[in-house]
């Protein structure tokens, strides 16, 4: 995972003389897209939460990919290039599974009160809020909760350029490799980073709670389904095998993956809608196994359109830089709880 840069600051010292700093740069993360921010509202119990991206005014074009079978989402019509909605102003990623979709009302309140919105009239406006669920009810061990409209309007209120990590927002209640059972799984979380060329940037943000096995680039496992040597059982191999989904207990809806990828490069909705299967086919290649039947994998692609890309496959490749590595640090930045072990624990 690549660290952190530094860089030297001249800073005057009490007598005057300048002396020499060195401190860390923030790393790298969705907000390196100039105009985008995001916050997250994280539940007391760490059970659930909410991660809110905000579009500048005026909005962005979005479009989606869906790869899981287990979506949960709300006004992702307005993401067709069909539809007459052209820019989004924000998107929301929540857990709480289908009751967590109604924490869009307090993003929506958010944008009204600043009258950000699709317009309809002299003095009305509508913010278009596409939302997408985590099914992570239950997951912590914890009651079951979820977020509602003042968590998410609380989430607009945190929104910055600066955005954590681990297990916060959408990704509190987060938990990988669960295909042989909820007891030998591990925590994921949410993570983000940002690829450059140039002047373009691609950033991304994930929020992982798969029904596989994270791995590394080399593609060792990083975080998954856990053996009785201490090991790693390898979901892929468990499953291909004949193995029971969910160790031969109740099947567990209670996975998702959701990630935003977003671009100061000016895509239009079908080159968005291509860049978010580039995106989701970056998250296949380290998510084993990627968009089954128990999964409600949604990727959201966003543009700024500042800036001329050197061709829509640029942005694609930016992307397949970025989202493994916000995938990556969003275990290896997820805190585990007594239930289930985390690798920042």
């Amino acid at each position: 995972m690549t660290a952190s840069k530094l860089f030297d600051l001249h800073k005057l010292s009490k007598r005057g003389y300048l002396r020499r700093v060195t401190v860390a740069a923030p790393a790298p993360n969705l907000a390196a897209v100039p105009g985008i921010v995001a916050g997250h509202w994280t539940h007391p119990s760490g059970a659930t939460g909410c991660t809110v991206v905000l579009a500048p005014p005026g909005g962005m074009r979005a479009a989606a990919a869906l790869r899981g079978r287990g979506t949960g989402t709300r006004e992702l019509d307005a993401l067709d290039p069909r539809h007459i909605v052209g820019h989004v102003d924000a998107l929301l990623l929540t857990g709480g599974s289908a009751y967590g979709l109604g924490a869009a009302d307090g993003v929506m309140r958010w944008l009204l009160a600043r009258r950000r919105g699709f317009p309809v009239g002299p003095d009305v406006v509508v913010p278009v809020v596409p939302t997408a669920v985590l099914f992570d009810l239950g997951n912590t061990g914890a009651a079951p909760v979820w977020p509602g409209p003042d968590d998410a309007l609380a989430a607009c209120e945190a929104a910055g350029v600066e955005i954590a990590e681990g297990s916060v927002g959408a990704g509190a209640g987060a938990t990988v490799g669960k295909a042989a059972g909820i007891e030998r799984a591990m925590k994921g979380g949410v993570g983000t980073w940002a690829a450059h060329a140039g002047d373009i940037v691609v950033g991304a943000l994930v929020a992982v709670n798969a029904v596989g096995d994270v791995r590394d680039a080399r593609g060792a496992i990083l975080a998954g389904a856990r053996d009785d040597a201490g090991g790693f059982l390898d979901s892929q191999r468990y499953l291909a095998r004949g193995g029971a989904p969910f160790g031969g207990g109740r099947a567990s809806p209670r996975n998702t993956t959701l990630a935003v990828v977003a671009s100061n490069a000016a895509l239009d909705k079908i080159a968005l809608e291509a860049l978010a299967r580039a995106a989701s086919d970056a998250l296949a290649r380290r998510i084993t196994p990627y968009g089954t039947l128990f999964d409600g994998d949604v990727v959201f692609a966003a543009s700024t359109a500042a800036l001329p890309p050197a061709s829509p496959l640029q942005v694609e490749a930016l992307a397949a830089e970025a989202v493994p590595e916000a995938l990556e640090r969003a275990v290896r930045l997820a805190r585990g709880t007594a239930r289930t072990p985390g690798l920042a624990s």
